[in-house]
């Protein structure tokens, strides 16, 4: 599901309705959900357990040999608390009352990380680097995740709405989330005991709608004014799109009992609209619209050239696609918007003369459609490309308004309230984060996030019982987009960055640094092994007091000498190297006393950094990998970690 980083809070009129459930039902006994089968629960600290019940009932507990009694007060909540246990397992946690019994199967007793964030973080294993050998290798059962579903409400719930442990075998593991995952992997390597994830993210999301409305001052009437507006939002693209479309089918009209019926050759096409493609269609008058689209186009083969199989290239398309050349399905992808298709497609399927492509796309949020470089954009045959791009036929199939669509996501404080907030009586130990893309639109977001980013770790530790300071870590946002031919003024993601590092000021913190792992057009990078396994470098070091090499080289000060800047490190541990042999250093930009930024030339000695321009005869700053997106950069220390952009001025 692609983030369209700039699209306002969508939230429909159901962001009321969303809190028509805000008590759980106590007419039964019901531990909370995140207690079930196959449950990790915390070493070391008293362990509680609560649920609801029948007003008033007795409530009788046991685990690990320990019977706990609680009565249920005039709303069915109750609470017991269990004695500090070791790491070990497994064990089985009763819960009765006079009448009712509820047996909870293999609880182990371990360390238990939350992750959270954004789609960086809900990357799936099975959407990582080598997804198959990796599912099919997972075979430890004591790593365990706990999903919790997307979810929200306008107030603080005392639930999750659903979700189930599982343990990491290759039959669940392609679902969890891979940095997760991989970090737990790592970290049982070394923490010799049962790892629980509590995998609570939504791709998209803003640290806004993280956060409880009394860690951002939200007053009442500021988040009535967010519900308004977001209301009326809801029924301006309705509205605009209903305009538009006449109708808004809630089926696909493409699709006829399974049966493509506008993939069809015989179909005429001439009443369909035009859009210009490769491009979103919120770019081409669809704005705000998630559903299913059909494109269609056509190209001419010669009798021979009929006879060769030949190569489809459609670029990336957003969310999931079917394609067909003259009806017969040639390629399908599923929930890959970043990923271009090209697709074979043989003899038997073409024809001399016309050929028809069409295109079923289902976009599940965000932005939608064929996207990406016209280049990208066409078929080969006998190894001649044809170009494809232009105006297409584009009609729509389906249109979705869902409640959970992707835009929900953006209002402040909601994903707190379902999916943090009933967590919160959980012990853990620690939580892993990887967020901030969806907070990188302008500079004003960018600067902003510094004091919103520590302000969330304190309230989250504040707010989390019985956890105090716990280690909080988290992924720097990666490279991504287009490189710049000329060093830039500002950088929006690299403010971000900046403001993510500044919260290393506060205890009990780490950062991986991730400048190395991204690319030009990956805003999800799949290589999430090399995070997982950075983060636990970071875990083991914050959390577990263990000295190892955790940190790349960040940026100590500098000094001036002879139009010189010598830049001194911390973190160097076994030395700092460059990966690029006998190459320039890249990534580095001087300025003088104008601000004027330009390329610098840079190289390492006796673990400093020298750089110089003969453009800049006077430096005054130096600024490293200050991007978007960066060259691949070529400093590390011995230990394998990157240097961490940085930047001397601050302008």
């Amino acid at each position: 599901m692609m983030a369209r980083l700039t699209i306002l809070a969508f939230a429909l009129t159901s962001i009321l309705l969303a809190g028509a459930d805000l008590a759980p039902s106590a007419a039964e006994l019901r531990p909370a959900g995140v207690f079930s089968d196959g449950m990790v629960v915390q070493r070391g600290v008293p362990v509680p357990v609560w649920g609801w019940a029948a007003a008033n009932a007795r409530v009788t507990a046991s685990l690990g040999g320990q019977t706990r009694t609680a009565t249920a007060d005039a709303t069915g909540a109750w609470r017991v608390a269990f004695p500090a246990m070791k790491a070990g397992g497994p064990h089985e946690l009763t819960v009765a009352t006079i009448d009712a019994r509820v047996v909870i199967h293999d609880v182990l007793v371990g360390d238990v990380w939350v992750a959270s964030g954004q789609s960086n973080m809900e990357w799936p294993v099975r959407m990582s680097d080598s997804a198959d050998a990796e599912i099919a290798r997972a075979n430890d059962s004591t790593i365990r995740e706990f999903a919790v579903p997307h979810s929200y409400s306008d107030a603080p719930e005392a639930d999750v709405v659903g979700g189930a442990w599982s343990p990491a075998t290759p039959r669940n593991v392609g679902a969890f989330s891979g940095v997760a995952y991989f970090f737990a992997r790592e970290l049982r390597k070394s923490a010799n005991v049962p790892i629980g994830i509590i995998h609570t993210s939504w791709g998209g999301a803003n640290i806004e709608t993280w956060m409880s409305r009394r860690a951002l001052g939200m007053t009442d009437s500021a988040w009535n004014a967010i519900v308004a507006r977001d209301r009326a939002r809801t029924d301006s693209v309705r509205a605009a799109i209903l305009a538009k479309l006449g109708d808004l089918p809630t089926v696909d009209l493409g699709l006829v009992e399974g049966k493509p019926v506008w993939a069809d050759t015989s179909l005429s096409d001439d009443s369909w609209a035009t859009i210009q493609t490769p491009g979103l269609w919120e770019s081409a008058g669809y704005d705000g619209m998630d559903g299913v689209a059909w494109y269609r186009t056509s190209f001419t083969l010669t009798d021979d050239e009929a006879r060769q199989a030949a190569r489809l290239s459609l670029g990336p398309i957003d969310d999931s696609d079917i394609t067909w050349v003259n009806g017969v399905e040639v390629g399908r992808t599923e929930q890959k918007y970043a990923e271009p298709r090209v697709y074979a497609v043989p003899a038997s399927a073409l024809r001399a003369g016309k050929n028809v492509i069409a295109v079923r796309v289902d976009d599940t949020g965000g932005g939608g459609g064929i996207y990406g470089d016209p280049a990208s954009v066409y078929v080969e045959v006998g190894g001649v490309r044809r170009p494809l791009a232009g105006p297409w036929r584009f009609k729509v199939g389906m249109v979705s308004f869902k409640p959970d669509g992707q835009r929900i996501n953006k209002v402040p404080t909601i994903l707190y309230n379902r999916m943090i907030h009933p967590l919160l009586g959980f012990p853990i130990k620690g939580v892993i984060w990887y967020q901030g893309e969806s907070n990188a639109n302008n500079m004003e977001q960018a600067t902003e996030y510094r004091r919103l980013f520590s302000t969330l770790i304190t309230s989250w530790r504040s707010e989390w019982h019985g956890s105090g300071s716990f280690p909080f870590l988290w992924v720097q946002l990666p490279n991504y987009g287009t490189v710049d031919s000329v060093p830039p003024a500002t950088s929006t993601w690299a403010t971000v960055r900046e403001s993510q590092a500044a919260a290393l000021s506060l205890p009990n913190t780490g950062q991986v640094v991730a400048i190395d792992l991204g690319g030009a057009t990956e805003l999800h990078p799949r290589n999430k092994q090399a995070v997982g396994a950075r983060l636990a470098r970071v875990a083991r070091n914050v959390a577990y007091g263990q000295h190892v090499a955790a940190s790349g080289p960040t940026y100590r000060r500098h000094s001036t000498r002879n139009g010189r800047v010598i830049i001194e490190f911390e973190h160097v541990g076994g030395g700092l190297v460059s990966r690029a042999g006998d190459a320039p250093l890249t990534g580095f930009a001087i300025a003088g006393d104008d601000h004027q930024f330009v390329w610098a030339d840079a190289k390492v000695e006796k673990n400093r950094v020298v750089v110089w321009s003969d453009r800049v005869p006077r430096p005054v700053a130096v600024r490293y990998l200050w991007t978007n997106s960066p060259v691949a950069p070529a400093l590390y220390n011995r230990e394998g970690l990157p240097v961490a952009p940085f930047r001397t001025d601050a302008w």
